[in-house]
């Protein structure tokens, strides 16, 4: 029943004691979503139990959360491959823990700032689940992993939005009951992640022997061509910040990394500005006076299946992509602006959640196939690296503008409080498709597409997967 070494990753002996571990891992994964009260966060922090004014929660409380995010991006993802991921899962969970204490019993803005600070934390260390259960596993197995902790994750967050709807609506629970409920779940994931395994090997810092190569995945059909080229070797005794540094600079020469970088960095920034700010939107458009009314659960849980949907569709769309990507990308980059200019400028709140939805539903199916693009032609250290710097590039913007247009100290800060939530993002997403015109030429008439393997996807895509489910 011990954990046994199979060259550079490890599992458990036996079919059964594997499958136990599957499931151990998934339903972790399950419980760690469930957070019923997250829909319901903003009406909360507006209504008579906080009473926090709209200037306050905008203004004030909102943009810390982009600013925490980007001090702690980069340590916590350092920290979560050197401590071999357990730890930082457990960091995790107590900052959930930390940000339902807050949102009960803190009473001031500054409490509602140190929240913000809390949640973070949360968003930064969601790479460690993923990085997790790919350590425990061998390579042949990397696929069957990544999509059965994305399936256990994405059924996590809709199942808790539905729940957090059904309790609002149909059982007339209280805003501050749900965040009970919520907190609850939360620690019990926290115990739960008290028994997890602790990998002996990660990507960067503890990496012993060669990783093996992986196995071929579902990439090799939309990839077709020659195979990709060798790994950067690390010399012994180099500072594995420095090597990391000089294998990023060696892949910036490759005109299909800087493209679809540029568009990960600009349409991120944009998607999560929305993320961010559409549910104080939806309290302007509809304010929460009647709890039974506020059906912000359900819109979250219509985007989080809309998105699970078209995100698994893009992985079996076959077209070539040579041909048609700056047609496919101009024209979901042009409706997902569209989108935002309806949650903009509507004054009924169903165009809003249905604009929301739609609008996720797009970006989910473009992450994937971005992802695909990115990935081919990059080791895994590489590809997890990059898409590092990708995230880290898209909160900067993100946190730029916010400190422009919506924090009170900023050069304008908006008197809508709209503004704060469609103008920017709106630039954001439009520009993302301009912004790649000067680089595409070059690209599409010299690019020879080629396979990966299954193992890039599942170890390096949480930088996008779990983040892109909230």
């Amino acid at each position: 029943g011990g954990l046994v070494k199979t060259g550079p990753s490890w599992s458990l002996p036996g079919e059964c004691s594997w499958r136990c571990l599957v499931f151990y891992l998934c339903f972790y994964g399950f419980m760690a979503q469930m957070r019923p009260g997250e829909s319901f966060i903003t009406p909360y922090l507006l209504g008579p139990s906080k009473n926090f004014t709209q200037e306050q929660v905008t203004n004030e409380i909102m943009p810390v959360l982009s600013y925490s995010y980007m001090l702690v991006l980069v340590p916590i993802f350092l920290l979560t491959d050197y401590l071999r991921y357990k730890p930082v899962l457990l960091l995790q969970g107590l900052s959930y823990v930390s940000v339902w204490l807050l949102l009960l019993l803190g009473r001031s803005v500054l409490h509602m700032q140190l929240m913000e600070f809390f949640y973070s934390v949360t968003m930064a260390a969601r790479i460690a689940y993923s990085s997790y259960i790919f350590s425990l596993v061998r390579p042949a197995r990397y696929q069957r992993m990544a999509g059965l902790s994305r399936a256990a994750v994405l059924l996590g967050v809709f199942t808790s939005s539905v729940l957090g709807q059904l309790l609002v609506t149909a059982g007339g629970v209280s805003f501050t009951t749900l965040n009970y409920v919520s907190l609850a779940f939360l620690t019990f994931s926290l115990l739960l992640a008290l028994f997890l395994k602790r990998p002996k090997r990660s990507l960067f810092f503890n990496r012993g022997a060669p990783l093996h190569a992986a196995s071929p995945s579902e990439l090799g059909p939309m990839r077709p061509g020659p195979a990709p080229p060798r790994e950067l070797p690390a010399a012994r005794g180099d500072n594995v910040l420095a090597r990391m540094l000089r294998e990023l600079g060696a892949s910036l020469r490759r005109p299909q990394l800087r493209l679809w970088s540029l568009w990960w960095v600009f349409n991120s920034a944009g998607y999560y500005l929305i993320v961010y700010y559409v549910h104080i939107l939806w309290n302007v458009v509809r304010p929460a006076t009647d709890s039974a009314r506020v059906y912000n659960g359900a819109a979250d849980a219509a985007s989080t299946l809309l998105g699970a949907m078209t995100s698994f569709a893009a992985g079996f769309l076959k077209i070539r992509w040579a041909l048609w990507s700056k047609l496919v990308i101009a024209g979901i980059t042009a409706a997902q602006a569209g989108l935002v200019f309806l949650l903009f400028s509507s004054y009924s709140i169903w165009p809003c959640y249905a604009a929301f939805v739609l609008f996720r539903g797009f970006y989910q199916f473009l992450v994937p196939i971005a992802t695909f693009q990115i990935a081919s032609s990059l080791s895994k250290e590489l590809c997890a690296l990059v898409f590092g710097v990708n995230t880290f590039f898209a909160t900067i913007l993100k946190t730029v503008i916010t400190l422009i247009v919506s924090d009170k100290r900023g050069l304008a800060p908006p008197s809508d409080p709209r503004q704060p939530l469609t103008r920017p993002p709106c630039a954001v997403i439009s520009g993302a498709f301009p912004a790649r015109r000067p680089v595409s030429r070059s690209l599409w008439g010299s690019h020879r597409p080629s396979p990966r393997a299954a193992g890039l996807r599942s170890e390096v895509c949480v930088w996008r997967h779990l983040s892109t489910q909230h």
